[in-house]
Formats: structure tokens, C-alpha cells, sequence
């Protein structure tokens, strides 16, 4: 959890990611596509560590573990949540104030 905390306070946003999930794929699509840069932790390319990392993340609450995503150094949530800011328009102001873009 701790290492967590430490990795998601570093840079505005966040993805905790595998390489393999579509879901995490389409999330980090989005952020480029938003234009911004995401820093990117894959899980699944991390043996010790990502494990470590996904079983803390379910303790937070994410279920699925991945995508995870931390904007500001908080947690935003998954694909869902992720999908439902940016359809309400509420994902750019969001990154504008952890300012991870400057549109």
C-alpha cells in the first residue's frame, strides 16, 4: 500500500496497468488522445512488484485491479468511473486541476 501511495504522489496521473487488458489499453488511449502523459506502471511486466501492487490496489477498492487510475494522487477509479467523467465532461477540468494538461 505503501509503495502505492509513493508511485501515485510522483506525477499527475497514474495507470496502473497490463500489457494484456484491453480495458487498460483503451484507458491510456484516451489520456494520450487528451494529450496527456500518463505514467504507466504494467503490472503483468513486473512480477514481484505488480503482484504486490495488485493486491493493494484491490485493498483500495478496485475491482478489477486494472486499469487503475490516480489523478492528482487520488484515486479515480477504473475503466467505468474513468469512461463516466470523461462522457460527462467533468475528466479534462479534472486533469486541468492536477495539471496534467493546460488546455
Amino acid at each position: 500500500m505503501e509503495r502505492v501511495t509513493r508511485l501515485v504522489s510522483q506525477r499527475a496521473v497514474v495507470i496502473f496497468s497490463k500489457s494484456t487488458c484491453c480495458m487498460s489499453h483503451t484507458i491510456k488511449t484516451l489520456f494520450y488522445d487528451l494529450g496527456v502523459n500518463p505514467t504507466v506502471h504494467e503490472l503483468d511486466e513486473e512480477p514481484r512488484a505488480g503482484k504486490e501492487i495488485e493486491k493493494a490496489l484491490t485493498r483500495l477498492g478496485c475491482s478489477p485491479s486494472v486499469p487503475a487510475v490516480f489523478i492528482g494522487g487520488e484515486l479515480v477509479g477504473g475503466a467505468n468511473e474513468v469512461m463516466t467523467l470523461h462522457l460527462s465532461s467533468s475528466l479534462v477540468p479534472l486533469l486541468k486541476q492536477a495539471g496534467a494538461i493546460w488546455l
